[in-house]
């Protein structure tokens, strides 16, 4: 029986590069050879798309590429890049020019398709283990979808609003799904009129409030401010990362910390939830060197939760991936008061960090499937979604 070959996408050009790094070793570590044909796919910081050994080099830190000056779109711009192929639709990602804007063409010239096509990487199914900007927004899903490939996770839509902590919030309010009070703010009004935007942030939260670029995840660009004198450059290091910047009340004041509750959902039609967990962070909050860099925060898997608190915060998992219509994988964050015992939900990460230490599916293991059983699983949902969406008919 012919192994199904499973690309596995990683790198990219956002601030979450080096998540997407750790995640793609464990991957790549632990899924099933002797089932799948493995083909690495890195993304450079730049964005230039690498296979082979190029992409090995790039996931252990050893990659060396000469900078180019070549037009976007040229076919030429494409030997290190990977071309993804299946059947007769094929797809050249260009080298990025930021010097030039506009659309990048399908190349229909039958020499131009040749020359793609001896390049050509086929893939059964892709695995697009990419966090944040460029790979968790729906970018590359649509990519995926214009060259028909079957793909890990959440469509273009689900990615795209899992993404937008603004548009999220939105849809989580329609859902009647319960969140904090916040306020989204432009870029650009901060620049305009600072004081203004400080007048609209305490008119209606208090301190301390948290303030986010709406998309962007792995707490890149968050910070806590406690008072006056902090908003303002809260605001200016989240602008750094987005136009749009999201302010949310803290909960638990500014003496008590509230309690962050975690919980991983898997399927796409009839999704299901795992154990919740609880993050105690080393720092005042879970922030990215808490995640990723300094040592002290602990997990706690299964979270102490009664029987109904861990349904609720089950079912509210469950809801909020329906409320963004997400596929495949999500972990669900919640913030819970330690005075009230009330239960907010926080945010939604479409393409968690997906080490074999990640929360993801560290909670997987807890409820009983295994790390390699979970990539298993979630590579079978993408064929099913694919499989599924091609019932629908596009033409009358």
């Amino acid at each position: 029986m012919e192994k199904l070959r499973v690309g596995i996408l990683f790198g990219g050009r956002s601030g979450e590069h080096e998540v997407s790094l750790l995640s793609a070793a464990s991957v790549l570590n632990a899924i099933d050879k002797e089932k799948y044909e493995v083909v690495p796919i890195g993304i450079t910081k730049d964005g230039r798309w690498l296979t082979a050994q190029h992409a090995e080099d790039l996931l252990t830190g050893k990659l060396v590429l000469e900078p180019r000056n070549l037009r976007a779109g040229d076919p030429e711009t494409t030997s290190p890049a990977v071309v993804l192929a299946r059947g007769e639709a094929v797809v050249v990602p260009p080298e990025p020019v930021h010097r030039h804007t506009g659309l990048v063409p399908f190349q229909t010239d039958a020499g131009l398709m040749r020359r793609a096509s001896d390049r050509a990487i086929n893939v059964d199914v892709i695995f697009p283990v990419l966090h944040g900007t460029f790979g968790e927004d729906g970018t590359i899903q649509g990519l995926l979808e214009l060259a028909d490939i079957p793909y890990v996770g959440a469509g273009v839509l689900g990615s795209a609003a899992g993404m937008d902590k603004d548009i999220m919030k939105s849809l989580f309010i329609a859902a009647g799904i319960p969140i904090v009070k916040h306020v989204t703010i432009l870029r650009g009004a901060w620049e305009k009129d600072p004081k203004k935007v400080q007048k609209l942030v305490e008119s209606n939260l208090t301190y301390p409030v948290f303030v986010k670029p709406a998309n962007l995840g792995s707490s890149v660009g968050i910070s806590k401010a406690h008072n006056r004198k902090e908003l303002g450059p809260a605001i200016g290091e989240a602008a750094k990362f987005d136009r749009k910047i999201v302010i949310e009340q803290g909960v638990g004041g500014q003496k008590e910390k509230a309690r962050e509750i975690e919980c991983s959902v898997l399927g796409n039609d009839e999704p299901i939830a795992s154990v919740p967990g609880e993050i105690i962070p080393g720092k005042e909050f879970y922030d990215y060197t808490a995640k990723y860099v300094d040592e002290g925060s602990k997990l706690i898997i299964p979270a102490k939760l009664t029987k109904a608190e861990t349904k609720k915060v089950q079912d509210l998992a469950v809801a909020a991936f329906q409320a963004v219509d997400c596929s495949g994988l999500a972990r669900v964050d919640f913030l819970m008061d330690p005075k009230t015992g009330k239960i907010f939900l926080n945010e939604i990460n479409t393409m968690p960090g997906f080490t074999s230490i990640s929360m993801y599916p560290k909670l997987w293991a807890a409820s009983g499937l295994a790390y390699a059983d979970l990539i298993d699983r979630l590579i079978q949902l993408g064929i099913e979604r694919h499989e599924d969406k091609k019932k629908n008919q596009y033409s009358r």
